[in-house]
């Protein structure tokens, strides 16, 4: 689109952050500098940036290795299970192939057996996640807070003092508000920017090592979308305003949000792991009790393994207001049954509570169903 052509230089470096993270953790480890990968939003990443060590998402988001990962898990399975597994054990992940140990949670059964798996090829630690958001599952996921500093300790022979936990979630916070200063962009209408170039630029900030230059870089986007906004919302226009919710977006998935926009509609906001549930909420930085403080911030995540998935709704419900929403695109992956089943209530809540269009997606890694989802978006963008 012609718009991208005006915006500054880094916004498609950040769309090309993850390439180059793949150069930053061989670096990174050619300072003997540790290296702690993830997988999910769910793991306090201030803990290991406490004891300075990098924290980078592992891949997950691509068919290219799930024929392998096929070899052991059944083909049913969700394809970012099979992904995950299968990056890893190819070596066809230099994030995983780096990373000293990795940090994985009991979100679903699948996640949870398949670490058992790959746990025979790789350090791992595995956070125990509640399957409620209640005072009991709190005081088990504090203590599990607590468990995974003391692993980090164990396995790096390091001391992370309550200090340094404070300077990282400080630091921390700030890159959440940076990302969620992007994301408020799209509350303008017409929005100055399209949605999809904007989650490439909070997503490949996520693969940025120095999170203080992460920070720094996406406010001089901001900054600068807000010089041109005027005259680029005139060239969008008023178009069909999207919330996709759902599985995590990336990679492979990633075909929806470009099939809504080159359709005409725009998505003003995500609300999945990959988008702003990631930085929704901060660490309370005057809470005395660091532990307390990171395990209530996460413990507020909306995800459709908790029951009730109170937080979900919730967000969900204040996204569709604030960014005066049309419709609710609720993306799910084949295999992926707590966010399918949750597809009923989801609907129910956006239709019937908030008033507005609401149109389920369930697709997988491959592009095959390219085609039927480009008539189908088509259709729901031209209903709007």
């Amino acid at each position: 689109m012609e718009i991208r052509k005006e915006l500054p230089e880094i916004f498609e470096e950040f769309a090309e952050g993850r390439k180059n993270a793949f150069l930053s953790a061989k670096k990174q480890k050619d300072k003997n500098l540790p290296l702690v990968g993830t997988y999910c939003t769910y793991v306090p990443v201030e803990l290991p940036m406490a004891m300075n060590a990098a924290v980078v998402g592992l891949c997950s988001m691509s068919d290219e290795t799930i024929p392998l990962a096929e070899r052991d898990l059944p083909a049913s399975l969700c394809p970012l299970i099979k992904s995950s597994y299968g990056f890893a054990k190819s070596d066809k992940c230099p994030f995983f192939y780096f990373s000293d140990l990795v940090v994985a949670e009991s979100t679903c059964d699948g996640k949870k057996k398949m670490y058992e798996l790959m746990s025979e090829f790789k350090p791992m630690h595995i956070m125990q996640l509640p399957n409620t958001q209640d005072e009991d599952g709190f005081a088990l996921w504090k203590k599990e807070v607590i468990r995974f500093k003391e692993k980090l300790e164990d396995f790096f022979g390091v001391e992370i003092t309550e200090d340094q936990i404070r300077e990282a979630i400080k630091l921390r916070n700030e890159e959440r508000r940076a990302a969620l200063e992007i994301f408020d962009l799209m509350k303008m209408d017409p929005t100055p920017v399209m949605g999809y170039d904007l989650f490439k630029v909070v997503y490949g900030a996520s693969f940025t090592f120095d999170r203080e230059l992460a920070v720094k870089q996406m406010r001089e986007v901001k900054d600068r979308i807000l010089e041109e906004a005027e005259e680029n919302s005139a060239k969008i226009g008023h178009k069909p305003r999207i919330i996709i919710s759902g599985c995590p977006m990336g990679g492979a998935t990633e075909k929806v949000a470009r099939i809504i926009e080159e359709t005409g509609g725009v998505v003003v906001a995500f609300e999945n792991c990959t988008g702003i549930k990631n930085y929704y909420n901060l660490v309370d930085e005057d809470n005395p009790d660091v532990y307390e403080a990171l395990a209530e911030r996460y413990f507020k995540i909306g995800c459709s393994v908790m029951s009730p998935d109170t937080y979900r709704f919730q967000l969900l419900g204040e996204l569709i207001d604030e960014f005066k929403a049309d419709a609710v695109v609720d993306m799910t992956l084949q295999g992926c049954h707590t966010y399918n089943i949750e597809t009923y209530e989801v609907s129910r809540f956006v239709t019937e509570e908030k008033g507005i269009a609401y149109y389920h997606v369930e697709t997988d890694y491959s592009n095959a169903d390219e085609g039927q989802l480009n008539t189908r978006l088509q259709a729901l963008i031209e209903m709007l």
